[in-house]
């Protein structure tokens, strides 16, 4: 508002001065005209009457000095103040011309007219007439008008200022109750904030707090679970390592001792890949998505090359089927890649037990990508004992696990967790020839 005044009263400023100018001008243009009114030529020459009463008349106005010049146009004649400055334009018979100038150290106002002489004198056909008085009045009177603006815009601005204060103190009260009541929750509440009782502007705020509320609600259930899943799952490990150390101790039995370290480090190799596992989870629920652009075939490959040695290992007919040529994808390279390492993980292991296949059949563990309509897919395809229908209703939970599995149930959970973080899902199905299990993760559909 200060500044919407201060352009209000630099416009009020120049509009006082036009003002002052149209009114002051008018008066002076009299005088021209009264002036005119005593210059004749009827003698043969050019003749002017001593305006005496027209000037005392005129200073009534004009409030100090006045100047008058009558000349003719061939400079021969010059009656009155013959300095008296001239405007910058050449004047137009019948025109009255007003301009500033400077006299004597002070500024004037001049106003200045051309006519026709009848009869002319000599060889001047026209004659020029000038009247000038100060300023002064013109600058008083504007500043008598724009200090008036002046108080009335300040009396007008504190008004406003002190209903804006109180106005903005009432309607603030809302916001003020709102933060004593947030400062008052214990450190541990994150429940959402009340917006009952509140103005209606305040409630997409309201709504953008509990939202935020929410999402670190999320991510301290998140930690929590993470430190209830790690304890819960190396708990077991641990208790059991420490059994097998103490038993290798304590036997003399060479073999035997081997047999305890063997089961030693298998165990170590089940506790890593549960402490990894978990790790990865954590990652997946709380880090950012890095989505880039890769090859989709050359990750199915590395995955198979990075599980190769376990497949041989078991033994399984391992293999990829993937296209030869690039099949570019969009997403997180190191999470699809950890979730389709788990997935193949779990085909390798699990997808060699049916014991159906018989002696001379061999099991068969594929990993499978390809485009799925305008999105993706990765997946592993087995021709082992599948999943019983209670698993599969569990299946993507963490901790769920057959019957006799000896992994931590978190390989298809993280792949859940995956797909979900990328805006997909995962699919269960039967293998190829209606036997098996095929888990694929597709994304990028929608």
């Amino acid at each position: 508002m200060a500044i919407v005044l201060a352009v209000s009263l630099w416009n009020t400023r120049s509009d006082a001065i036009e003002a002052a100018n149209a009114a002051f001008d008018r008066s002076l243009l009299g005088a021209v005209k009264g002036l005119d009114l005593y210059v004749t030529t009827t003698s043969g020459g050019l003749a002017v009457e001593q305006p005496y009463r027209l000037f005392e008349f005129f200073q009534l106005t004009a409030a100090g000095p006045v100047f008058y010049r009558v000349a003719t146009d061939d400079g021969l004649v010059e009656i009155g103040s013959p300095d008296l400055p001239m405007p910058t334009e050449p004047l137009q018979a019948g025109a009255a011309v007003f301009f500033d100038a400077t006299y004597f150290g002070e500024p004037i106002r001049v106003g200045a007219l051309k006519r026709v002489l009848d009869p002319p004198v000599g060889q001047a056909s026209h004659v020029v007439i000038q009247v000038a008085e100060t300023t002064a009045s013109r600058v008083k009177f504007s500043a008598s008008f724009v200090r008036q603006t002046v108080w009335r815009d300040a009396l007008i601005l504190g008004l406003l200022a002190l209903v804006v204060t109180w106005v903005s103190a009432w309607a603030l009260r809302p916001v003020r109750r709102l933060a004593r009541a947030t400062m008052r929750r214990a450190p541990e509440d994150l429940g959402p904030l009340r917006s009952e009782g509140l103005p209606e502007d305040l409630h997409p705020l309201v709504t953008a707090i509990n939202q935020q509320l929410a999402r670190t609600s999320a991510l301290v259930e998140q930690r929590r679970q993470f430190l209830d899943d790690a304890s819960h799952q190396l708990r077991t490990p641990l208790a059991t390592l420490r059994a097998q150390v103490d038993y290798a101790r304590r036997e003399q039995d060479v073999a035997r001792m081997r047999e305890a370290l063997d089961a030693l480090s298998s165990e170590l190799e089940h506790a890593a890949r549960a402490t990894n596992q978990l790790l990865l989870m954590a990652r997946t629920d709380a880090g950012a998505l890095h989505v880039e652009s890769f090859d989709l075939a050359a990750l199915a490959r590395e995955v198979a090359l990075a599980l190769l040695p376990l497949a041989r290992a078991l033994p399984v007919d391992f293999g990829v089927d993937a296209p030869d040529e690039p099949l570019m994808a969009q997403g997180d390279r190191l999470q699809l890649r950890e979730a389709l390492m788990n997935l193949a993980h779990n085909g390798l292991i699990h997808g060699h037990e049916d014991p159906a296949l018989g002696r001379g059949a061999r099991s068969v563990v594929t990993v499978e990508v390809g485009r799925d309509g305008p999105g993706w897919f990765v997946g592993v395809v087995d021709n082992g004992p599948g999943m019983d229908a209670d698993m599969a209703a569990r299946a993507g939970t963490r901790f769920a696990k057959g019957r006799g599995s000896r992994g931590a149930g978190l390989g298809l959970a993280m792949a859940s967790a995956v797909a979900k973080r990328h805006g997909g899902k995962v699919v269960l199905g039967g293998g190829g020839d209606g036997a098996g299990l095929r888990v694929s993760l597709h994304w990028g559909a929608s």
